[in-house]
């Protein structure tokens, strides 16, 4: 956290409501014993701020997540008191020497300049997380806005459409009734692709789904892809049951396979090989297929999709980034599985 303002403003500011609080302790309070005062008062200060500063952000490091809140705040208590009881008896020593009146060594005096200090140190920790819980809160905030946002805009890629989901979804229902019962393999294909539209409409207010609910819904999009590309695309899905239960972002295991149908030769010379991976052993769910890029035909991606994808998982605070590796003649995207 960038609290260089804080530091200039607060440790003077604090200092001197200490001189000001502390001023009845003096019968007599001159312009120079005024100075002194707050001189001494800057010398505590700064340094259990600094240090206190030091701890807080040690902590903060090592417990940072929303889960871990109450073991951070309950060691920052323990840990403070100990570094300002320890810091409090090392820093009278050089006033003792310089004023030995007013800072004794003895038991009883450590033991109330500790308690004194205390009470700013706790004032200073409690601004420090203040502060972080407020800028926590609107990163939390615009993060929200921000996956909501790309959420959409992958609904409108996966689409490719701008009608209405609703409307495509009825009217896809009333052309299986239409079809003739003994015509299957045409009611099969339309009943999947109403399967892929509903599967749009249930999760396009999600920010993540299962991975099984992700690739229940691939096998239904493949099954189609299947009617048009036949034996020139083969797939090969192995995912340890343990996995299924860890979460993806909606839609983004199917823009995968969607820019592997896109961009590649998927031809009875060339079939094109669709691997879908997740072993248990990794916490990522793999998409890789054979490179073999179209030469004429479609437009050269632009990129929009995959970077989208990575955004999103920005977004969700993926334990690690999106991985894209080209290796061998295969073209791998690694999606970091996420909890609930």
């Amino acid at each position: 956290m960038n609290d260089r303002r804080l530091l200039l403003f607060g440790i003077p500011s604090l200092s001197l409501i200490i001189t000001l609080l502390t001023a009845s302790d003096h019968q007599t309070w001159t312009v120079p014993l005024f100075f002194i005062d707050w001189g001494i008062s800057f010398y505590f200060t700064a340094f259990l701020w600094l240090g206190n500063r030091t701890l807080w952000n040690w902590l903060l490091g090592r417990l940072p997540h929303v889960d871990q809140t109450k073991r951070r705040l309950w060691s920052l208590a323990a840990l403070s008191v100990v570094g300002t009881s320890v810091a409090t008896v090392l820093l009278r020593l050089p006033l003792h020497w310089l004023l030995p009146q007013y800072f004794g060594l003895d038991f009883e005096s450590q033991v109330s300049g500790t308690f004194f200090n205390l009470f700013p140190t706790l004032a200073v920790l409690t601004l420090y997380e203040t502060v972080y819980f407020f800028r926590q809160w609107e990163q939390n905030v615009r993060r929200a806005e921000q996956l909501q946002s790309a959420g959409v805009q992958s609904q409108l890629e996966a689409l490719q459409s701008q009608l209405d989901p609703h409307f495509l979804f009825n009217t896809l229902n009333t052309l299986s009734a239409l079809i003739e019962p003994g015509n299957k393999p045409a009611q099969e294909f339309v009943e999947q692709l109403a399967d892929v539209y509903r599967y749009v409409l249930l999760t396009r207010d999600k920010a993540t789904v299962s991975l099984a609910e992700e690739l229940a819904f691939i096998d239904t999009y493949l099954a189609l892809q299947k009617v048009r590309f036949r034996d020139n695309l083969r797939v090969t899905t192995s995912v340890a049951p343990a996995a299924l239960t860890a979460r993806v972002a909606p839609l983004s295991v199917q823009l995968l396979v969607e820019n592997a149908l896109k961009h590649n030769v998927a031809s009875r010379q060339f079939p094109l090989e669709l691997r879908l991976l997740a072993d248990g052993t990794t916490s990522y769910f793999t998409v890789e297929n054979t490179l073999r890029p179209r030469t004429a035909g479609l437009a050269p991606g632009t990129g929009m999709g995959l970077a989208n994808v990575r955004h999103r998982y920005e977004l969700l605070q993926a334990p690690q980034p999106v991985t894209v590796s080209t290796d061998d003649g295969w073209f791998r995207v690694q999606l970091p599985l996420l909890t609930e």
